[in-house]
């Protein structure tokens, strides 16, 4: 078997001299179905998170540490910024609203974040829905990954309250479609209740 290691949206991540946060959102190469990114934001929304290249991740310790100090994390690309503008982006960069939905367009820039992601990857965030071909079943909680070349091979799921409060691994084979606000599968509901449960509170590895 693979041995993997959880990238979970939510779970805190240190430099090597301190907290920096805790990651927001997961970049991921759709083609490749590689990592290449974490997206670490404050904790309590003070200051500026940073887009964290998954090479600075170490995957060894089960737990979400970079390989650079609290300096270094402060120089990576921005990860977001509140309101309607940011700073200029790069060549290959690009910017959508990722967090709070926008009803009245004449209230854009108000209690919305601007995500960046770069051009042609997507971001797995909380907000996504993960649905069966035969409905809605629950939220994404975080990717398993592979630690050496970082291809993901299971989107953790929290199954809605009918299967009680347990967390899925659904193999990423299972994956069609990767959406802004949807992620679609091949299997039905009945198909990804039979999956093996991880234990929310005392995860495995």
């Amino acid at each position: 078997m693979v041995q993997t290691v959880p990238f979970r949206i939510g779970a805190d991540a240190s430099c090597t001299d301190g907290a920096c946060g805790q990651v927001s959102r997961i970049i991921v190469n759709p083609v490749t179905r590689e990592v290449t990114h974490l997206a670490v934001d404050p904790k309590y929304r003070h200051g500026q998170g940073r887009l964290v290249p998954v090479d600075l991740v170490d995957t060894t310790t089960g737990q979400i540490r970079l390989r650079c100090a609290l300096a270094e994390f402060q120089t990576l690309q921005a990860s977001q910024k509140g309101g309607g503008s940011g700073p200029d982006l790069g060549s290959g960069e690009q910017v959508r609203w990722v967090l709070g939905p926008v009803h009245d367009p004449g209230d854009a820039g108000r209690g919305v974040t601007v995500g960046y992601v770069p051009s042609g990857e997507v971001d797995i965030r909380r907000e996504l829905t993960v649905c069966a071909t035969d409905g809605e079943i629950g939220q994404v909680q975080g990717l398993l990954v592979e630690p050496g070349d970082h291809q993901v091979t299971h989107v953790l799921l929290q199954a809605g309250h009918i299967w009680g409060r347990k967390e899925l691994a659904i193999p990423i084979g299972a994956v069609t479609k990767i959406g802004t606000l949807l992620i679609h599968l091949s299997l039905t509901k009945h198909q990804v209740k039979d999956l093996l449960p991880v234990d929310i509170d005392h995860p495995a590895g």
